[in-house]
């Protein structure tokens, strides 16, 4: 795919939603790093529920300390691998406190020493939270970026490096959210919604199915 078409393919989407941003509910930076960790296998409606009965009781590293491991998990069990989920969380706000002054660190490798934390994870917080112009690559956007050809890798680190690479730099900040969105709603896995889609004349899938 050459540079003209894929200036093309964002600046639509851009039209398509001018605001992009996550579907996860937060207000600070802390809330916005246990949203995501709670998201793993878990749909942002879910952990959005669960939040909304956790962040008025405790939205702070010190706050989540205070409720203990099964105040937690009481409060997030209805999200999937929530055990698991509570103690990384409670891991993490020990790790905040006593490491950052309870702060979320801005840094990658700050970030991804935290447990639960991986690389995808962090991009979400540098982007999202702090306004870097980061990529993360979830299990949507590695998928639309292969099957469209916006940026075409074998795993989701080569995707990245490509998407940084090649996504126009006024697009960058906002380009994981547009891809994701378009993942989830439009090209979806098993049956894309091609008549539907605003790039589909753009698009370089060869199976596209007109719905």
């Amino acid at each position: 795919m050459n540079a003209q078409k894929r200036h093309e393919i964002f600046a639509r989407l851009r039209e398509h939603t001018p605001e992009p941003t996550t579907e996860l509910n937060w207000q600070s930076p802390f809330e916005l790093l246990a949203a995501v960790l709670l998201s793993a296998q878990a749909t942002d409606v879910g952990v959005n529920k669960a939040t909304a009965r956790l962040f008025p009781v405790a939205n702070t590293p010190q706050a989540i300390i205070d409720l203990g491991i099964d105040g937690l998990k009481e409060h997030i069990r209805t999200i999937g691998l929530y055990n698991t989920k509570a103690e990384n969380l409670m891991k993490t706000c020990h790790l905040l406190i006593e490491k950052h002054g309870g702060e979320v660190p801005r840094t990658r490798a700050g970030l991804e020493a935290l447990p639960g934390v991986g690389r995808k994870t962090a991009n979400v917080i540098l982007n999202t939270a702090f306004g870097q112009p980061t990529i993360a690559v979830d299990t949507h956007i590695f998928r639309v970026s292969n099957r469209t050809g916006i940026a075409k890798g074998k795993d989701v680190v080569e995707v990245e490096q490509k998407l940084i690479r090649h996504v126009p730099r006024e697009f960058r900040q906002d380009a994981h959210h547009w891809l994701i969105l378009h993942g989830r709603y439009t090209c979806v896995a098993r049956k894309p919604r091609c008549g539907s889609c605003v790039i589909e004349d753009l698009c370089e899938f060869r199976e596209k199915i007109e719905l």
